[in-house]
């Protein structure tokens, strides 16, 4: 209901956030990364790379961010990143975990899979239309993407497309309280149990 603006040590756009570890960690345009444990107060941190980043997620132990030309960085604290070698050189747009698995997608239908953050294996997809949203919740992750495309799947490997209701780009997707929500161009809100 009530929101303040917070003062940002950062000039960039700002793309992705998460939290996880005690700390709060947003991530953006040339490399930005900011780091708080109250999301009042940030921290700019080396990223140790200028490509833009879009997505960021923390599981087991381990930051993940994604971004342009591939780039997947990698921290145990959110302060020390490094750089991974990724399968893909497009984009990568958004990035979760679940199952003991992390998941990113992006351009071209790109979805990859790692255990650790470190390695990285690129999944078949079933869509070429990019994808800029993934969640997990319930047992299952779900991305979403240009032209309304949605993903499902229960381990991160197999993807299946859905019947999408809409044909507007979805740009994100959570999952809480039970219910998927997928949101994107033109006020789309799809629900989902």
């Amino acid at each position: 209901m009530t929101w303040t603006q917070r003062a940002s040590v950062a000039d960039n756009g700002l793309y992705g956030v998460t939290y996880g570890n005690g700390l709060f960690v947003a991530v953006g345009d040339v490399g930005t990364i900011l780091t708080s444990p109250n999301g009042v107060r940030s921290t700019e941190q080396a990223s140790g790379t200028s490509n833009s980043l879009y997505g960021v997620a923390y599981g087991n132990g381990t930051f993940v961010a994604v971004g342009e030309d591939g780039a997947i960085l990698t921290s145990p604290d959110g302060v020390n990143w490094t750089q991974r070698t990724s399968p893909t050189s497009g984009p990568l747009y958004g990035v979760t975990y679940g199952n003991n698995t992390f998941v990113a997608v992006g351009e071209d239908g790109a979805i990859l899979t790692s255990p650790d953050g470190v390695n990285w294996t690129q999944r078949t997809s079933p869509t070429r239309y990019s994808l800029n949203g993934v969640t997990y919740g319930n047992g299952l992750f779900v991305a979403v993407g240009d032209r309304g495309a949605i993903l499902t799947s229960t381990d991160g490997v197999n993807w299946t497309r859905l019947t999408s209701p809409t044909r507007y780009s979805l740009s994100s997707v959570t999952c809480g309280n039970g219910l998927f929500v997928a949101v994107g161009e033109d006020g789309i809100i799809l629900t989902s149990p």
